[in-house]
């Protein structure tokens, strides 16, 4: 029998596992959101740190990549790491471990004497993130109601693209004084609010609903042997690469770095980069309503080929060593209108489709590979693109990301199905067919 990890697909949505009281629901999850906060909050406030930490703790080219790198290494770790104690033990406990990480990454960082220390403190982060970026939106889906499923995993989204603001607006009122160290520690504020959250969160009904079942189920060959599985891993993992090959996450670590290198005061860049995270906001709640009304295609082909527009653009202007006024204006509005494109579509379709597209049996599973492929890739991106950058030029980086971009916007023509308006169910035998 499949286990009933989530919404079984074999349940119409009058027979799914019962919703918690709505009081309950939205109070589980503001707590659980926040997860998507520290997210977003730890993958960018070293954008701005950074600028600071490397001449106090003596950091060369490497090392800056390292510190980058070293969270999304963990995150990739706890991705798939994650997948396995929310289902023994249960979606509220695995966040209780999770939150509670983030709050011991967050106080080392803050504390951190040295490069190691710190490199360690990112470390520790990292495998929150990765875990939070599974087993928030599973336990979002679970929770909500049919009708509101893709909503509500995209308040996740939400949450995240806020928790990046936010860190930029820290990094901003901290700059003056180049304190890095309070950068961090603001982050306590919402670890800590997490923490105590989760302890008064209800399990999930289907989590609750499968748990005689679970010991014979999650089992890595379930993603191979089933033809629905075998195509929502596909579609998954190309999405999941893409999304950072695309080039995201080079504009949200490197953003004030990038306006620097382009003769910028680092006070300067760090504005504009405030200007790029709230326009990620404000595209990713734009998105809310579109996922149900337009679709998850028609806003993954739109914002792709956003991407490689701007990207192309931004590859341009960046070319000359110093542009200039007008060539830094330009190159603002590109990483506007790349980040806005992204925010809209691919940035919260992806983690959608991750958490609706796999079959019960090993939707925990697959979701924890999606995500892991994503921070590998991320890892990747993270290292490379200062080295790779010193070595060509950004812009040959951005030019490559604007390639992937487009390549992908082939790919979602021909092998991703549209899910708005359908069952799960319905869902696995359009992707069986594939």
């Amino acid at each position: 029998m499949a286990p009933q990890l989530h919404l079984d697909l074999a349940r119409s949505p009058s027979d799914a596992p019962p919703s918690p009281p709505v009081p309950r629901m939205a109070l589980a999850t503001g707590v659980v959101a926040l997860g998507g906060l520290l997210f977003g909050f730890d993958t960018g406030v070293i954008s701005g740190a950074l600028l600071f930490l490397k001449d106090q703790l003596a950091l060369n080219s490497f090392q800056e990549g390292a510190v980058i790198s070293a969270l999304l290494l963990g995150a990739a770790v706890g991705a798939l790491a994650g997948a396995r104690p929310a289902d023994r033990f249960g979606r509220r406990t695995a966040l209780i471990g999770v939150s509670a990480t983030f709050t011991v990454g967050l106080a080392l960082a803050a504390a951190a004497p040295d490069f190691w220390t710190l490199l360690a403190a990112r470390a520790v982060l990292g495998l929150a993130v990765g875990s939070a970026s599974t087993i928030v939106p599973l336990y979002l889906a679970e929770i909500a109601p049919p009708r509101l499923r893709g909503r509500m995993i995209t308040v996740n989204q939400i949450l995240l693209t806020v928790g990046i603001l936010v860190s930029y607006l820290v990094n901003l009122a901290f700059a003056g004084g180049g304190d890095w160290r309070a950068m961090f520690a603001v982050g306590l504020i919402p670890s800590v609010a997490m923490l105590i959250g989760t302890f008064f969160i209800p399990e999930t009904p289907a989590w609750l609903d499968g748990r005689t079942s679970r010991p014979r189920t999650g089992r890595p060959r379930a993603l191979l042997t089933t033809p629905g599985a075998r195509a929502a891993l596909l579609i998954g993992v190309t999405l999941a690469a893409v999304q950072q090959f695309g080039g995201i996450n080079s504009i949200i670590y490197y953003a004030p770095s990038i306006m620097a290198r382009a003769g910028l005061p680092a006070t300067s860049s760090i504005g504009y980069s405030v200007a790029i995270g709230t326009v990620n906001v404000l595209l990713t709640i734009a998105a809310v309503p579109l996922i149900d009304r337009v679709g998850r295609r028609p806003l993954l082909l739109w914002s792709l080929a956003g991407m490689a527009v701007s990207l192309t653009a931004l590859g341009v202007v960046l070319g000359p060593a110093h542009p200039g006024p007008v060539g830094n204006a330009v190159a603002l509005v590109a990483m506007t209108s790349y980040v806005g494109s992204f925010a809209i579509g691919l940035g919260p379709v992806f983690w959608i489709l991750a958490a609706e597209i796999f079959p019960p049996e090993s939707r925990a599973r697959g979701t924890g590979l999606c995500a892991l492929v994503n921070w590998a890739a991320n890892f990747v991106v993270g290292q490379a693109f200062l080295p790779t950058a010193d070595a060509v030029g950004e812009r040959w980086v951005f030019w490559f990301f604007a390639a992937v971009s487009l390549g992908a916007v082939l790919f979602v023509a021909r092998r991703v199905p549209e899910t708005k308006n359908r069952s799960l169910g319905e869902i696995q035998s359009a992707l069986g067919t594939r």
